[in-house]
């Protein structure tokens, strides 16, 4: 009976680690994503900041 009850519980806190590891890999996924998705956007913006600084704007007084 206590070798059950042990094993029981052996196999619970398998489970319990299992399911902790899953979820640490899901949240350093959801943290790459925006990462990944960010480098895009700072390119996009770098060209575009070099696109406007080609034009001129002259005070008009």
């Amino acid at each position: 009976a206590a070798a059950s009850e042990q094993s029981d519980g052996i196999g619970q806190v398998n489970t319990a680690v299992t399911q902790l590891d899953q979820m640490t890999q899901q949240n350093a996924a959801l943290v790459e994503q925006p990462a990944a998705a960010a480098e895009p956007l700072k390119d996009q913006a770098q060209r575009l900041n070099q696109i406007v600084g080609t034009f001129r704007v002259e005070a008009v007084a």
